[in-house]
C-alpha cells in the first residue's frame, strides 16, 4: 500500500522552506536588511529550522534507503505481516524524486533478489515488494507449482509442514519448501489444495521483469498483471528492521535485524 507519497510531501516542503528561506537571503543581500523578512517572522524561523531537516530527508528518501511495511502473505516465510523492512534506493539507479527519472544507471534488478516497485496495475496508488523470477530475455515456465528458468527446473527439497499465517492472525496448513532459482536458495510455502497456474515458455521483455511471491499460492504476482517495468523499481530490500502488530500490540523480537540474503 502507499500512503499520500511521503516522497512528495517531504520534497513540497523542502522546496517551500528553501524558497522562504532564498528569498530572504536574496533581500538581505542586494537590500539593506531592514528590508528583509522580519528575523521574528514565525514562517521565517520555522523555514530557516526545517529547511536543511527536509533536505537531507529528501536526500536519504530518495537515493539512500525507504522504509517499507508489509500488510499481505504473499513473500511468506522469507517476509512475514508486520515485518517492517529497508530497501537501498541506490541498487536500481539514482531517481530524481517525484518524476522517478533515472539520473545515474548505477544497477538493475537481479533474479532472486526481493524488489520494491510500483504496482503495474495501479503505478500511483499502490506498491508492491516481490522476488525477482525472471530477468530480459529470460524464458520463464511454471508447470505443476514448478519453476523453468531458461529450461531449467528450480528444483525444490521438502523442508517441512507448516502454516501459512495471515495478517488477521488465523493459520492454514501449508508445505514449506527451499528452491534453487539457477543457483538461488531461498525458501517457498505452496498450498496443495489450491489449483496450479500453468504456463509455458513465456518470454521477459527487454526492460521488464518477472515477479511472483514465496507464498506460491497466495501471492497477487506477474503470472495475473503481467511484466514489471524497469522504470517502476524503486528499492531492493535488504534487512527486516522491526516486526510489530497493534491490534493487539505485538513485537516479534526474533525477527528484528534479519538480513534478507541471496544463499548461492
Amino acid at each position: 500500500m502507499k500512503l499520500i507519497d511521503l516522497i512528495t510531501i517531504i520534497s513540497f516542503l523542502t522546496l517551500f522552506t528553501g524558497i522562504v528561506t532564498l528569498v530572504d537571503m536574496l533581500l538581505i543581500y542586494f537590500t539593506k536588511p531592514k528590508h528583509a523578512l522580519k528575523k521574528t517572522n514565525v514562517l521565517l524561523d520555522y523555514s530557516r529550522s526545517l529547511f536543511p531537516v527536509f533536505l537531507i530527508v529528501l536526500i536519504i528518501r530518495s537515493f539512500i534507503c525507504q522504509p517499507y511495511h508489509v500488510p499481505s502473505e504473499s513473500l511468506e516465510p522469507t517476509v512475514m505481516p508486520g515485518d517492517f523492512l529497508l530497501a537501498t534506493q541506490y541498487d536500481y539507479g539514482l531517481k530524481l524524486p517525484l518524476w522517478n527519472k533515472t539520473l545515474i544507471p548505477i544497477g538493475h534488478p537481479e533474479r532472486g533478489q526481493i524488489a520494491i516497485f510500483n504496482d503495474p496495475v495501479n503505478p500511483t496508488q499502490l506498491t508492491l515488494v516481490k522476488r525477482v523470477i525472471g530477468v530480459p530475455g529470460d524464458h520463464i515456465s511454471y508447470i505443476n507449482k514448478v519453476l523453468y528458468i531458461n529450461g531449467k527446473a528450480a528444483k525444490q527439497t521438502f523442508i517441512k509442514n507448516t502454516n501459512e499465517v495471515f495478517a488477521d492472525g488465523h493459520t492454514r496448513a501449508v508445505k514449506e519448501y527451499k528452491e534453487n532459482l539457477d543457483g538461488v536458495k531461498h525458501l517457498i510455502i505452496v498450498n496443495p489444495d489450491a489449483a496450479a497456474i500453468n504456463f509455458k515458455d513465456i518470454v521477459v521483455p527487454k526492460d521488464k521483469y518477472f515477479m511472483m511471491g514465496d507464498n506460491r499460492d497466495d501471492s497477487n504476482d506477474s503470472r495475473y498483471w503481467g511484466f514489471a517495468p524497469i522504470n517502476y523499481f524503486s528499492g531492493h530490500v535488504r534487512f527486516i528492521w522491526l516486526n510489530a502488530t497493534l491490534s493487539p500490540f505485538h513485537i516479534e523480537w526474533n525477527r528484528i535485524g534479519n538480513r534478507l540474503q541471496l544463499h548461492s
